[in-house]
């Protein structure tokens, strides 16, 4: 049987173009040397193939190896494993980088389509998992926000975790996103990845790599990173850095985390954009109020209906939006108004950045300033503007780039407290997973005496989009109300 599911791998192979019928016998010497086999019994059509998935093909041989002791049973085994059977059906980036600008010629969007099918036939985008992703909208003052409950990361395996604390430490490579981990065995502490194949790109005269997120949270989820390992930062650089992916991926948007802990991404330590073929909420919201900036006649600039502050600009001249983008950071890196408890440092220790998020409409550039603040109070420890404690049930994690957008990343583990929440409220009992939620869901009660267990599930996900919706909210620095937007108008007039 493994001899069958071993062909079916290789037939997968052939069908996605990932390997030639000139490949076959080292892809399956390879294969049978993964999986300890000495002999192979073939049959008359070795690439049979009838459209499984790749996770449906993979399910058995991970089973066998795990029946044979060539790996254990546990979750970071098997995507070790998956990883490596899959890194010997992967091109050599020379391959991949020759046919990615080869169809680039034609068209960039025909070049990134090219690769994210191919990042997917691969399993580094890893598909299977991101269809178990729960979504949903909810309709805010704001426009339509998307939910999204992240369920295709697995769990961690508690036998993992203990081999982790065990393993020996390596630095090498220094981050998740490093030019070095492509090809990389991984090990228990570090992912897998065989089959991760980054195409080379160029951003304001420095070599930058282009890949996919392995768990992307939109369509084309991608991510740009320097080939060089040096700290995110937010500097007058970075929006031409912007505006070249713009050049180079024109029909993508891209924009970068902010660069200070709490209102920054989860790894600050490498310089990377992320990017993709999607229209967040953000981008639909009106400007709700033009003003100009004196120094730069050219540049249409105004204040986004959001809940968090936005500053949009828009010029077909790229260099003159570049340095009014600059000087808008500029001026916001410096600005403090107590009035609404912004200071720009407090003990030598910076406060204001920006998350900038830039995208092309015809030949005009805009990009939206997200003013951040990342100062904390003894009362409000994780960031003064971060998620009220009250909202820790659903959203406690810093609020990034993606969320910043308009799109909620919320924890796996609400896909199964939410459906005991609703029990609770049906009068089915309590338990454990419904503890973290019961004041919530007292005034989900008490708000919806209409509650049944026809919409119960759909009250549920309103009740979560409105907790999100004011996630957003108390991450920004000049609130929605009469006191906070005369406060944002005051930095304008400063610009």
């Amino acid at each position: 049987m493994i001899y069958e599911n071993v062909q079916r791998l290789i037939g997968y192979a052939m069908k996605n173009e990932l390997i030639t019928s000139n490949d076959v016998y080292v892809v399956q010497n390879g294969l049978m040397d993964a999986l300890g086999l000495i002999d192979f019994e073939s049959s008359d059509t070795p690439a049979a193939y009838s459209g499984e998935s790749i996770d449906d093909i993979l399910a058995p041989i991970l089973d066998y190896a795990c029946e044979n002791g060539i790996i254990s049973d546990t979750t970071n085994s098997r995507d070790l494993f998956d990883t490596k059977l899959m890194g010997v059906l992967t091109p050599f980036p020379r391959e991949v980088k020759e046919r990615f600008y080869k169809l680039y010629k034609q068209s960039p969007q025909k070049a990134t389509d090219w690769y994210y099918d191919f990042s997917k036939a691969l399993n580094y985008v890893r598909a299977g998992r991101m269809a178990k992703d729960i979504r949903w909208k909810y309709r805010s003052e704001y426009g339509e926000l998307d939910i999204t409950i992240n369920r295709s990361k697995p769990e961690k395996d508690p036998r993992d975790i203990a081999a982790a604390k065990t393993a020996q430490s390596a630095d090498y490579p220094k981050c998740m996103l490093c030019a070095e981990n492509a090809g990389f065995s991984g090990n228990i502490k570090r992912p897998a990845r065989q089959n991760l194949r980054p195409v080379p790109i160029s951003l304001n005269g420095a070599p930058w790599q282009l890949q996919y997120s392995p768990y992307g949270y939109y369509n084309e989820h991608c991510i740009i990173f320097n080939e060089k390992h040096t700290v995110m930062k937010i500097d007058d650089a970075v929006f031409e850095k912007l505006f070249d992916v713009l050049e180079f991926l024109p029909h993508y948007f891209v924009g970068s985390n902010a660069d200070l802990p709490i209102v920054g991404g989860s790894i600050l330590s490498h310089e990377h954009f992320q990017g993709g073929r999607y229209t967040f909420p953000m981008e639909t919201a009106p400007v709700e109020k033009e003003f100009a900036l004196p120094q730069f006649p050219n540049i249409k600039a105004g204040k986004v209906k959001w809940a968090m502050s936005v500053i949009r600009l828009q010029s077909e001249n790229r260099k003159e939006l570049s340095a009014a983008c600059a000087h808008v950071l500029k001026k916001w890196r410096g600005y403090s108004d107590e009035s609404v408890d912004i200071f720009s440092e407090t003990n030598g220790g910076p406060h204001n950045t920006i998350t900038p998020i830039a995208r092309k409409h015809g030949d005009v550039y805009e990009c939206d300033l997200v003013l951040r603040n990342n100062r904390t109070t003894p009362e409000r420890p994780l960031g003064l503007f971060h998620p009220n404690p009250s909202l820790f049930h659903i959203k406690k994690e810093n609020i990034g780039l993606i969320e910043v957008m308009g799109l909620a990343v919320l924890p796996s583990r609400l896909a199964e407290e939410l459906g005991a929440v609703e029990d609770m409220l049906l009068g089915l009992g309590q338990s454990a997973l419904t503890a973290p939620h019961e004041e919530w869901a007292r005034g989900v009660r008490e708000r919806h005496p209409e509650l049944n267990s026809q919409n119960a599930a759909e009250i549920i996900r309103e009740e979560v989009g409105a907790v999100f919706e004011q996630v957003l909210l108390d991450a920004g620095v000049f609130k929605r109300d009469e006191n906070g937007q005369k406060a944002f108008d005051r930095f304008i007039a400063a610009l």
